[in-house]
């Protein structure tokens, strides 16, 4: 069975936010038009399913990097500050949006909270297995068209 390691993540993304659209759980909220994904940037998202991509991007990254949180999620996805005549610096992207996200994904069952053994502590978000079927389902649907963008995939 193929997996979401054995495809690129341009082909999983596109073809998970397609399945994370007709689900009732994940919805852009009322803001998402008008924010930015951070303070690297000058204006919103110009797609108008921005945030299906950028959930489908997020459930793939809890997927490889569980158990994650908010933070580290905003700061995958950030990028270089334009500071005028000053270097740039790395910053961080918008931790209201990572956060709405994986909210929005803990109430669709694609990821839950992990505790220490005390179980007082959060580690961070991880995949449950619902979440792992549906990247693994698309995963799977995506193949023929890695293989055919990727020879050299067919030998894995």
């Amino acid at each position: 069975m193929t997996t979401y390691h054995d495809v690129p993540a341009d082909l999983l993304i596109s073809d998970l936010s397609q399945r994370l659209a007709d689900n009732d759980a994940i919805s852009a909220p009322e803001w998402a038009e008008f924010v930015k994904t951070g303070t690297h940037r000058e204006r919103p998202p110009t797609q108008s399913d921005w945030w299906y991509i950028r959930s489908a991007a997020v459930l793939r990254k809890v997927a490889l990097k569980g158990p994650i949180g908010a933070n580290h999620i905003a700061q995958l996805f950030g990028g270089p500050k334009d500071r005028g005549v000053k270097p740039n610096r790395a910053v961080a992207g918008s931790r209201k949006v990572a956060r709405t996200i994986l909210q929005q994904l803990a109430a669709a069952k694609l990821i839950i909270d992990t505790h220490n053994t005390a179980g007082t502590v959060t580690l961070g978000k991880v995949v449950t297995p619902s979440g792992q079927a549906l990247l693994d389902e698309s995963a799977h649907a995506v193949r023929p068209q890695a293989e055919e963008k990727y020879p050299g995939l067919t030998r894995y």
